[in-house]
């Protein structure tokens, strides 16, 4: 199957009189294609030469073009097998709360190492998100996510103390309780919430590895980095806090903002 190399109606001028970029352009005839089944979800894309040559575009225009696809949650590039389309539609990052190692596992989840589960006293950070009282006892998880064998994402997940759950949301403290190994906190969350609305903030930070999390993620110290700070509520009272941390290389992050 090919994508027809003839010209697309999206690149056309609209009402405005304004007109697509190219690369707009022959995003939204890829897209098409997924869309209309000509690439089905879990099909591998034609190599790049080949492509280019059915589109009829050169090889760094498709490139870019792909990496949009990519970013956008359309395709997922795999070591050895080439550009596969995604089996679901693109997540929109936190808009709907959910597990890191699905959010940007663009279909294929990655999987949870778990380094640390602990019972810590409040910091900062816990004090100002979780509102935690001094002393108080909060469950901390530490988990490393990984993909094809290396690592993508560190994960720093504390919950409230278990009389704020057991009144704010006693399914997740008792999910707590008996949660397995290789889970994330937020995936026990979002497994115990199918009848719990939870609510969600994050913000996101460029920072640099440092030297400890450089070690847990085989990364340099210098490592440029992402850092996204997320607190998940239920009514207004923050059940769950966490530090995810994402290297340079890490897979695409999707992020959408609303009032």
């Amino acid at each position: 199957m090919a994508v027809s190399a003839g010209t697309s109606g999206t690149g056309a001028g609209n009402g405005s009189g304004q007109r697509r970029r190219p690369v707009v352009v022959l995003y939204e005839r890829i897209a098409d294609a997924i869309h209309d089944g000509t690439y089905p979800p879990g099909s591998t894309l034609p190599s790049e030469p080949r492509l280019a040559g059915e589109l009829g575009v050169s090889r760094p225009a498709l490139r870019e073009a792909l990496l949009l696809l990519q970013e956008d949650g359309l395709l997922t590039v795999r070591r050895g097998v080439g550009r596969t389309v995604n089996d679901a539609p693109p997540r929109r990052g936190f808009e709907h709360v959910q597990p890191l190692e699905e959010l940007i596992g663009a279909g294929a989840p990655l999987r949870v190492r778990t380094l640390l589960r602990a019972v810590e006293e409040p910091t900062d950070f816990t004090t100002q998100h979780l509102l935690a009282p001094a002393r108080a006892e909060l469950r901390f998880w530490e988990s490393l996510l990984t993909g094809e064998g290396t690592a993508a994402a560190l994960s720093q997940e504390w919950a409230a103390t278990d009389d704020v759950l057991v009144r704010a949301h006693p399914a997740f403290a008792e999910a707590l309780r008996a949660a397995p190994e290789r889970t994330s906190m937020l995936a026990v969350l979002t497994a115990a919430s199918r009848d719990v609305r939870l609510s969600g903030h994050s913000t996101v930070t460029a920072t640099l590895l440092g030297h400890r999390r450089g070690e847990q993620l085989s990364r340099p110290a210098d490592t440029p980095a992402v850092l996204v700070t997320q607190v998940v509520r239920v009514d207004d009272i923050p059940i769950l806090a966490a530090k995810h941390m994402l290297p340079t290389g890490a897979p695409a992050l999707p992020v959408v903002q609303t009032n």
